[in-house]
């Protein structure tokens, strides 16, 4: 029996290329984002019976603070408080919103605490044709994942 609209979107993945960042309430436009995890650190702890039980993973929750790139196209004044920003050491809140085909957010990537700390200019090259990305790395610090309801 085929499956109903509700049925596959409910069951399909969602496309990679549909999202959304807000860096501090203002939406921002990029072509990639990477390096956006959640991580726990964990340890392997061997007590006297380790031998006969196997050792124990044991996990924990420490704010670590990880790479997150992104980038986006050159374009005149666009992105001016972003060049800013670098300049500061403020931290900002992210947003990552993961949408469906309508623009609803489906899955949101909140980072509570983003410093910028590099930004790479584009390659520049006289024999290319192609489009000007520049790319900014932040660090970044208490990452949640919610999904919309």
């Amino acid at each position: 029996m085929a499956e109903g609209v509700e049925q596959q979107r409910a069951s399909y993945p969602l496309p990679a290329y549909n999202f959304r960042v807000v860096i501090d309430g203002e939406s921002m436009s990029f072509v990639r984002v990477s390096g956006l995890a959640r991580k726990h650190q964990s340890a392997v702890y061997r007590h006297g019976l380790s031998a006969f039980e196997g050792p124990q993973l044991i996990k924990f929750y420490r704010e670590d603070w990880f790479d997150l790139t992104l980038e986006r196209g050159v374009t005149p004044g666009a992105a001016a408080w972003l060049y800013r920003w670098l300049e500061q050491a403020e931290p900002k809140s992210v947003e990552l919103d993961q949408c469906d085909a309508s623009g609803t957010t489906v899955i949101r990537w909140q980072v509570a605490k983003a410093v910028a700390v590099e930004l790479s200019a584009p390659s520049f090259d006289a024999n290319s044709n192609e489009t000007a990305v520049e790319s900014v790395t932040l660090k970044v610090a208490g990452v949640r994942v919610e999904e919309a309801s």
